[in-house]
């Protein structure tokens, strides 16, 4: 099978990380006999840079002719310092997302036995969390209208949604709740917001349509505190834009590292695999980045094309890292392995040069080869 996958790269860690998804997607196509075609594209301030825009048509181009797009991240410290910045690089995702017509952003948040310890939670409260947040992407307060006074000392932000913003996202919520456990969490703020109103009258009524899938609704506040309490009693969450950008990255930590998180953003065109953490300019560079949460949004775009069985080596491959302690900088600090030692590893895992023992000390720090 033929597929074409654009690439866009980003800013700091993106280009470090994605690379080693594209490593790993080399070695799922000798040994499945696909082939993939990787077109590069700028995005974020490395596109600012060099184009002056975050988002350039090109690159939009490119995104509408291909399969699928394997993103990595975008931010800058140089834009986040400057409150007066005209373009900045967050543009970029947010560009590419409407030119994409991408609505919704599905999180799984799974947790690993191996990294319990990383977690501020008990381990209790971690055994069994396995559950999937549904995130509205193109509507809310993030795309609605802006306004700052000229003297600078009034701002409004203003939040709105559509009956057929909300109906699009909730189907595939209530879709995907079937093949799990039947349950769905709506998190909202009825209570205050005009906008969560119209989310829970909505899904009511879509609920109709779907006898078997219960459904709770919860304000967002409290959803926050029970993502820490008791975990484990969610299956699939379905919220909107700026709650779902908050409670994702609150659940992260349940994974005991937002390196780890993957995540797909699909609609009504190609749509686009990334890892939830940032760009993270502080690592850049240095081949310590977690590539982990890239290569697990590979395996979730493999899914997408139908190709199941390529997408379980994948996750197997990783889970084998894990249980050998085979973990980049933010898992161990001490004994750690870089970046591209772990790329190199899955890759060898996928393409079967992974014996059944191996000793830690024969892979060396920059290299997987086993010894």
């Amino acid at each position: 099978m033929q597929k074409k996958i654009a690439i866009l790269n980003g800013d700091g860690i993106g280009p470090e990380v994605t690379a080693q998804s594209i490593k790993v997607l080399r070695a799922i196509a000798a040994q499945f006999n696909h082939e993939f075609i990787f077109r590069e594209a700028l995005i974020g301030a490395d596109a600012i840079d060099k184009t002056g825009t975050a988002l350039p048509e090109e690159t939009i181009d490119i995104c509408l002719d291909s399969d699928a797009v394997l993103f990595g991240a975008v931010g800058h410290p140089k834009y986040d310092n400057d409150p007066n910045a005209m373009v900045r690089p967050e543009q970029g995702i947010l560009g590419i997302r409407k030119a994409l017509q991408l609505f919704a952003n599905i999180r799984p948040i799974t947790t690993y036995a191996s990294l319990q310890h990383l977690s501020p939670l008990k381990a209790k409260q971690l055994e069994g969390v396995d559950c999937v947040i549904f995130r509205e992407l193109t509507g809310g307060i993030y795309f609605g209208k802006k306004f700052t006074s000229e003297d600078g000392t009034y701002a409004s932000d203003e939040c709105s949604y559509s009956k057929a913003e909300i109906e699009r996202i909730a189907h595939l919520a209530f879709q995907y709740a079937l093949k799990r456990k039947k349950k769905i969490t709506l998190v909202d703020k009825a209570n205050v917001l005009d906008t969560s109103r119209l989310w829970r009258k909505t899904v009511q009524a879509i609920a109709l349509q779907y006898n078997d899938v219960t459904v709770d609704y919860m304000f967002v506040d409290n959803a926050a505190m029970q993502f820490i309490i008791n975990p484990k009693q969610f299956d699939v969450v379905l919220t909107e834009n700026m709650f779902g950008d908050i409670i994702s990255d609150e659940a992260s930590v349940l994974a005991g590292s937002l390196g780890m998180l993957p995540s797909a953003s699909v609609g009504n065109g190609t749509a686009l695999f990334e890892p939830i953490h940032g760009s993270y300019p502080q690592a850049a560079g240095k081949d310590i980045a977690n590539p982990l949460g890239s290569v697990l949004s590979t395996a979730m775009m493999l899914d997408h094309f139908g190709m199941t069985d390529e997408a379980t080596v994948i996750r197997e491959a990783i889970d084998w890292t894990l249980q050998n302690n085979f973990v980049t900088k933010d898992i161990d600090p001490v004994n750690f392995y870089f970046t591209s030692t772990i790329g190199d590893l899955i890759a060898d895992y996928v393409s079967g040069k992974i014996p059944g023992s191996v000793k830690k000390e024969n892979i060396e720090l920059r290299k997987s080869t086993i010894i």
